[in-house]
């Protein structure tokens, strides 16, 4: 999610809580004070977010790079041996 559209989101949830808010309670004081406790923990709920993004992501690269370390020592073991020329003047060989 980008942070434009977090930030446009963001806002107009705080502000229908603190219309709602007002609505109830008929303070503006309490009104101010709860709102900034939900954007506080809405804060905090993002963070969570990104960070279990960022961990889901790593360990996915992690997994895929075992996954390609495996794969490449699989096509080690079977690669066949190489074929080497041989040298003028020698004498040929029925010997693989």
């Amino acid at each position: 999610m980008s942070f434009p559209l977090f930030l446009r989101g963001f806002l107009g949830v705080l502000v229908v809580f603190a219309v709602t808010t007002y609505l109830f309670t008929g303070s503006l004081w309490s009104t101010f004070l709860q709102t900034a406790i939900c954007a506080v923990l809405i804060q905090i709920g993002y963070f969570a977010a990104v960070l279990f993004m960022v961990w889901r992501s790593a360990g996915a690269l992690r997994a895929e790079v075992l996954k390609g370390e495996a794969a490449q020592s699989l096509a080690k073991e079977e690669q066949p041996a190489a074929n080497v020329a041989r040298l003028s003047g020698t004498p040929s060989s029925d010997h693989p």
